[in-house]
C-alpha cells in the first residue's frame, strides 16, 4: 500500500487532500487512481488507512479514512552521531539508518569532516535531511521519524555526553573491543562514527574519557558510510529486531 507522510494532525472520517508534495507523487509519479487504497502517517507514530475519491490536477483526495497503527519500531533506541561527510553520503547514511530503526541521529563537525555549514547552509541541510528521512519512512514502514538534531562540533557534543549515562560506542579500527563481548545495554545506545580520514588523535581521546567504549567491526577499515550502516545492522542484528 503507498504511504505518505502528512504533518499531524491525522484525520479520521473526513475526507482529506494529500498536501501538495504528497499528491504530486501519488498522481504523476505513482500513478495512482481513484478507489486505490492508501496509507498515511504523522511521523509521530501514528498512521491511517483511506481510499482515494478524487483525483485531478493538483488534488488528490482522501475518503473513507480510518486508523491503522502499525508498531514497526525497533525495542533498541539507538542515537547514530554521525560526523559529517559529502552530501551524497550524508544522504546515504540518513536514508539508512532511518531504514535500520534509529531514533536519533547527531550530525557532528570534527576536524577532519569534508563538510564545513553556515548556520544558515546548517539549517537548509537539516531540512534536507528530514525530507531524506521522511522518504525512507514511506519506503520501510515506519511511522515514527527519528529525531534529526542540529549539527555540532564533536568536542562540544561529547561534553553534553559526558554527563549521559549508558551505553556510548565509539568505533576504532584499533578498538580492543567486539560487540558481541559487552552486555546487552539497558536503555539507549550512542553510536559515534567519524569523518572520511577518521578521528583525530584529540577526539578519539576526549570521547573515551567520556565514557564511550572502542568497538572494531572486524580487521578491515571501512569507509564512514558504510561504518554507519555497518554497526546499526550489528545492534539490531545483536539487541534489536533482528534477532
Amino acid at each position: 500500500m503507498p504511504r505518505f507522510y502528512c504533518s499531524p494532525p491525522l484525520p479520521l472520517g473526513d475526507l482529506f487532500d494529500l498536501p501538495p508534495e504528497a499528491a504530486h507523487h501519488a498522481a504523476r509519479v505513482l500513478r495512482l487512481r481513484e478507489g486505490n487504497r492508501v496509507e498515511m502517517f504523522d511521523g509521530l507514530g501514528n498512521a491511517c488507512h483511506g481510499v482515494i475519491t478524487e483525483l485531478g490536477g493538483k488534488r488528490v483526495v482522501v475518503g473513507e479514512i480510518t486508523a491503522g497503527n502499525v508498531d514497526r519500531e525497533s525495542p533498541l533506541q539507538v542515537l547514530l552521531a554521525q560526523a559529517m561527510s559529502s552530501s551524497e553520503k550524508m544522504d546515504w547514511v540518513i536514508q539508512k539508518a532511518t531504514e535500520l530503526g534509529v531514533t536519533e541521529i547527531q550530525p557532528l563537525d570534527t576536524e577532519r569532516s569534508v563538510a564545513r555549514l553556515s548556520s544558515e547552509r546548517a539549517a537548509k541541510r537539516r531540512e534536507h535531511w528530514r525530507q531524506v528521512a521522511i522518504s525512507a519512512c514511506e519506503q520501510c514502514g515506519r511511522n515514527l521519524l527519528p529525531e534529526i538534531h542540529a549539527p555540532l562540533d564533536i568536542m562540544a557534543w561529547l561534553q553534553q555526553m559526558n554527563e549521559l549515562s549508558g551505553t556510548k560506542l565509539i568505533l576504532l579500527p584499533q578498538g580492543a573491543a567486539s560487540l558481541h563481548s559487552l552486555e546487552k545495554p539497558q536503555g539507549k545506545v550512542v553510536l559515534l562514527i567519524g569523518a572520511e580520514g577518521g578521528f583525530t588523535q584529540a577526539e578519539s581521546d576526549s570521547a573515551l574519557r567520556c565514557g564511550f567504549t572502542p568497538i572494531r567491526l572486524g580487521a578491515r577499515v571501512l569507509r564512514t558510510e558504510t561504518a554507519a550502516v555497518a554497526g546499526l545492522a550489528a545492534l539490531q542484528t545483536l539487541w534489536g529486531d533482528f534477532s
